[in-house]
């Protein structure tokens, strides 16, 4: 009897070894639930042109934009687990959960991380023509003028107004949220000195600054970045632990098959230690993931959770 069980187990364990080897069978879909051209757009096409050519099968890009990043999500939750569409998304999958009152899907639960693919830098950035040069600058004129001070973001509950928020709660001053619709008129506005400051991505305002036009006096993000190693962190600058960079990751809808999904995280892995895709992303100031699905799966709790906070502290909710 011990022989057959260990037979049947042996053949089952081949039977899943060679399912993954044939994965996959058709062209693979990444759904990106936000506009072609944008940061994590971009990022996507990079990864999917080099995981197209480890899997010697096309891999390609779905854009299905709408209500913060939602429509895609859904989309993918719902495709089923036919091992051949996955989620492409960035941090709205962290803050989503809290900032809608009610979706057609559970984040938490209808998703299987595969690994973190990049992380992106966030600048805090001011006009080149502001007085202000350091973070405790800012924080001067901000306890100076109460209620007055205005800073911009691409819209309410995005990226840039959620690392605001977390940085007005942790130094406790009251400061105005001016959204616009995306990031470019914000940031145009900005440089033109019709808001104070703003925490953008470095992939928008890193031009910006190279041409002079914004002031970077601090990075959000965990350690200072190569490019900008002058800039210190929001954390050096007087608020411990402060961190807020954007992020990309790869989720599998939750029944894929197991042995699918490590083969994607084991291929992931090896596509983000490439020295092409990693020269790719250093030209867009994107630092590469690990790639590793556990690691991946405990940073997106910490952020979750992280996010939960800040939106029931500053009590936002979206429609």
């Amino acid at each position: 009897m011990k022989t057959l069980w260990k037979a049947a187990v042996a053949t089952l364990a081949l039977g899943c070894s060679l399912a993954a080897q044939a994965w996959p069978e058709r062209p693979v879909r990444l759904v990106v639930p936000y506009a072609p051209g944008g940061a994590a757009d971009a990022l996507a096409r990079v990864v999917a042109a080099e995981l197209g050519t480890r899997l010697k099968q096309t891999v390609f890009i779905e854009n299905k934009v709408g209500a913060g990043g939602t429509l895609g999500a859904q989309a993918v939750a719902q495709a089923g687990a036919e091992g051949h569409t996955f989620l492409y998304d960035a941090t709205a999958f962290t803050v989503n959960p809290s900032l809608y009152a009610k979706l057609p899907f559970d984040y938490r639960q209808d998703f299987v991380p595969v690994g973190l693919v990049a992380r992106v830098p966030t600048l805090l950035v001011v006009p080149a023509s502001s007085p202000v040069r350091t973070v405790a600058d800012l924080v001067q004129r901000a306890k100076a003028q109460p209620g007055r001070l205005a800073y911009a973001s691409a819209g309410k509950g995005g990226a840039a107004h959620l690392s605001a928020e977390l940085f007005q709660q942790g130094l406790g001053i009251d400061l105005i949220h001016v959204p616009y619709k995306g990031g470019a008129p914000a940031l145009t506005d900005l440089a033109g000195g019709q808001v104070e400051f703003m925490f953008s991505a470095i992939t928008a305002s890193g031009p910006l600054v190279k041409a002079g036009r914004l002031r970077a006096i601090a990075t959000a993000f965990d350690q200072r970045i190569d490019s900008l190693p002058q800039v210190p962190t929001v954390a050096e600058s007087g608020l411990p632990g402060f961190s807020a960079f954007e992020w990309n990751g790869l989720w599998a809808p939750r029944g894929t098959p197991a042995e699918v999904v490590r083969r994607l995280e084991g291929e992931l892995r090896e596509v983000l230690a490439s020295p092409t895709l990693r020269a790719k992303f250093a030209e867009m100031g994107a630092v590469p993931g690990s790639g590793d699905a556990r690691a991946f799966g405990a940073f997106v709790t910490s952020e979750t959770a992280k996010w939960a906070r800040v939106i029931q502290t500053a009590r936002l909710e979206l429609d």
